[in-house]
């Protein structure tokens, strides 16, 4: 969190002492700013808090953007540069670990995501399987295509415990690009993705289907089918809604 983040906005009362704290708390940025959106949405409406209404500004340090409150949702006015793919976040994999929770992914900023993991390496040739929030109980359905070694094949499945096969690890390299769409709406995350093993045989292939609770989720958790993983990145990017 940044010299100037706040987390909270504070509301005066009649006959309060304006302090030189709260002058320059405003004074040395011009609008609120926050870490996350979180943090954001937590500073408004609270015991001695302003109430949220149309027209509020906040920069968020996390995306790098400047919001405006339109009486109904947050959006975002600039950087204008900012494009339509926004990175989130960036999380170097740990040594030999089996799994790696990427927190605060998701939010109500954006309705989609690109998730992309690179480099690194796996312990032997293995699947990535994604798993959203805590939500591992008979929700994920999904059908999988895959080319191996000059031949395609086809499964069907559901009431499973994650997405497997969301990116194939290998010993030269670890891979993954998938799409994400409403994870943090109330509905079902959809999921597609396509991937690639980097091992001798040649493995591609790509996955489609959904998570069925409707859990507004902001998490997600990549876990080796078999053994483990270590070094290499995981991104999170936003696509912007408008």
């Amino acid at each position: 969190m940044g010299a100037n983040a706040q987390t909270s906005v504070p509301l005066f009362t009649a006959g309060e002492v304006l302090t030189a704290v709260n002058q320059n708390l405003s004074a040395g940025t011009g609008v609120p700013v926050f870490a996350t959106t979180v943090t954001r949405d937590a500073a408004f409406g609270g015991t001695g808090e302003k109430v949220l209404a149309e027209g509020q500004l906040a920069y968020i340090e996390a995306d790098n953007v400047v919001q405006y409150y339109d009486g109904a949702a947050w959006e975002t006015v600039g950087p204008a540069s900012a494009g339509a793919l926004t990175l989130i976040s960036a999380t170097t994999i740990g040594n030999a670990v089996s799994s790696v929770t990427v927190s605060n992914a998701f939010s109500s900023t954006y309705d989609a995501y690109q998730i992309v993991v690179s480099g690194g390496v796996a312990s032997t040739a293995n699947d990535l399987n994604m798993t959203f929030g805590s939500t591992t109980t008979g929700y994920y359905y999904f059908r999988v295509f895959s080319f191996y070694s000059g031949s395609t094949q086809s499964l069907s499945n559901g009431n499973n415990t994650s997405f497997f096969d969301a990116g194939l690890g290998s010993t030269n390299t670890l891979n993954a690009n998938c799409f994400v769409i409403n994870p943090n709406l109330a509905k079902r995350t959809v999921f597609q993705n396509w991937r690639i093993s980097a091992s001798s045989v040649g493995v591609g292939g790509f996955v489609n289907g959904f998570e069925d609770s409707n859990t507004q989720h902001t998490a997600f958790t990549i876990t080796a089918s078999t053994g483990t993983f270590t070094g290499g990145t995981i991104r999170v990017y936003g696509l912007a809604n408008s």
